[in-house]
């Protein structure tokens, strides 16, 4: 029992800079699966957070990492609670067969600090998994717990029998009896689950249901994309701002979009309210609204129950200037993709850089990317993307001629061909006469698809007339995406050249440590 007064715990999404912190607490909070060679390596952490971002969730109190929990999504076919080894289930520990279109969320993993342990914070992470499932609209939570304190009975009883009599509450067990506390079911137990010493290497297999899960709807795998085509035009207010945005997303709900995609710097409009400011000065003071603009996409987003790319709006981090693209997930998850190569124009007129970060985002209705305008004319951005799984690639864009436009639009159709996605673009059109450096625009919003006899002629599933405000709806088809993969009339995915050319990331979140190589590692543990 720690002698340490309760203090306020904050959960939060585990990033890059947690990651040091995590492997010490690993090992500090299984000293002996240490000892087997069985706990994180820096690099299976920096894989759980590229893949799957949103399970990797960590507890803080007092500036203190005390707890951490690692969630992938698995496809267990027709039998989910078939046996398994915890290796296999995590590929090795490094979470690359997590599928986001699976069923279940499987805990890979739950560790809380010795010193921290009877402050409910084992319990506080696994409710944060469990808001995940509901989020999700997963199935099931299944969890390989370690029968901790079997290697106490092993010359009695085998391992069956004493899970059952901790289910019945006649043993007490660390790890399962805390699963059962927290809801789940004991289902049966796995010989070879995961190399420990105290459990005999026996593991037992705990589920929990999902209450809120809805099925989805039987066929074909489809999404439903809104474009914005937005008309810029003098305000007074930022409620006329938040009228005209709202307006396109009840009639994209009304059409039942599962996905609203808005322009690029479709906030500038803000600044016609302003008095006449140099650029510099506009898009500063255009930054100050960052918070209004982020809480006004989230309550549409959770209102309606969808996804919207929120074009893109200046952030200031320090003395830099971003610009960046806000995803707003219908469970009121906000995620910032910014804008990775800037154009001239905007590094001299404006004073933005560059952004460092780009990663596929999970949804309800499957894995998208986003580029924002410029970033879609170079392969290497969306190739990165698609290698993680993104199906469909967002473009918000800002042209303010023809010229620019068809250099996004040409790029953005290649981008859709070589890499076998769909591409959804949008920007905005009309004329901000007092605002410097963004006065005039052109743009047509499409929605871009592969080349071939799966989709539409000329590999365009939609496109709005030019410069003319409007919604642009389309229904593109998931399932004949992944089919024109491996069966297409050409294959470039499964075709590249390998042997000769390959991409390397130096993305930050890319870099691999410096130390030694990872083992083996796992654990299911259990903590309160």
């Amino acid at each position: 029992m720690s002698n340490k007064k309760p203090h306020p715990l904050t959960l939060r999404e585990a990033t890059r800079e947690d990651i040091p912190a995590m492997v010490e607490l690993n090992k500090v909070a299984y000293p002996l699966l240490a000892e087997e060679n069985v706990v994180w390596g820096e690099r299976h952490l920096l894989s759980h957070q590229r893949v799957f971002p949103q399970g990797q969730i960590v507890a803080e109190m007092d500036g203190q990492l005390v707890g951490a929990v690692a969630s992938l999504i698995v496809d267990l076919g027709p039998d989910p609670l078939r046996h398994h080894t915890w290796s296999g289930i995590t590929d090795s520990g490094y979470f690359t067969n997590h599928n986001p279109a699976a069923d279940t969320l499987y805990g890979a993993d739950v560790c809380v600090h010795p010193e921290y342990r009877s402050q409910r914070i084992g319990a506080a992470l696994y409710e944060a998994r469990r808001q995940l499932c509901r989020r999700l609209n997963k199935r099931r939570i299944l969890a390989g717990g370690r029968l901790w304190n079997y290697q106490d009975h092993a010359e009695r009883m085998p391992p069956e029998e004493y899970a059952q009599r901790v289910a019945s509450g006649e043993l007490r067990d660390l790890v399962m009896s805390f699963q059962l506390r927290e809801g789940f079911a004991l289902r049966s137990v796995m010989p070879n689950y995961l190399r420990d010493p105290r459990s005999r290497n026996f593991g037992s297999l705990m589920e929990w249901l999902n209450p809120d899960y809805q099925r989805p709807a039987t066929g074909a795998r489809k999404a439903r994309l809104a474009c914005v085509q937005y008309q810029m035009r003098k305000i007074k207010s930022f409620a006329d701002f938040e009228r005209q945005v709202t307006y396109f997303i009840e009639v994209a709900a009304d059409y039942r979009a599962d996905f609203v995609l808005l322009p690029e710097f479709v906030s500038v409009q803000l600044l016609s309210q302003e008095d006449a400011l140099s650029p510099i000065e506009g898009i500063r003071r255009l930054a100050t609204y960052e918070k209004r603009i982020t809480s006004l996409m989230r309550r549409l987003a959770t209102r309606h129950g969808l996804t919207i790319i929120a074009g893109s709006h200046p952030v200031a981090e320090g003395d830099k200037l971003h610009n960046v693209a806000f995803v707003c997930l219908p469970s009121g998850e906000v995620v910032g993709q910014p804008k990775l190569h800037i154009t001239p124009n905007e590094r001299k007129g404006w004073g933005i850089s560059g952004g460092n970060t780009l990663r596929a985002i999970d949804t309800p209705k499957g894995k998208i990317g986003v580029l924002i305008c410029y970033d879609v004319e170079f392969p290497e951005a969306a190739r990165y993307l698609a290698d993680q799984g993104a199906e469909i690639l967002f473009v918000p864009f800002c042209t303010d001629n023809r010229q620019g436009y068809l250099r996004v639009r040409y790029c953005a159709q290649a981008r859709a061909i070589e890499n076998q996605i769909y591409v959804a673009l949008a920007g905005n059109v009309g004329n901000l006469p007092d605002v410097g450096n963004l006065d005039i625009n052109y743009g047509q919003a499409a929605v871009l698809t592969p080349s071939d006899f799966a989709f539409a002629r000329d590999g365009i599933a939609a496109e709005a007339d030019s410069n003319e405000e409007t919604l642009l709806v389309c229904d593109v088809d998931l399932d004949d995406l992944h089919a024109s993969r491996s069966d297409g009339t050409v294959t470039p995915r499964l075709d590249r050249r390998a042997d000769l050319f390959r991409l390397v990331s130096l993305l930050p979140a890319d870099a691999q440590p410096d130390g030694p190589a990872d083992g083996p590692l796992g654990g299911q543990p259990g903590a309160e």
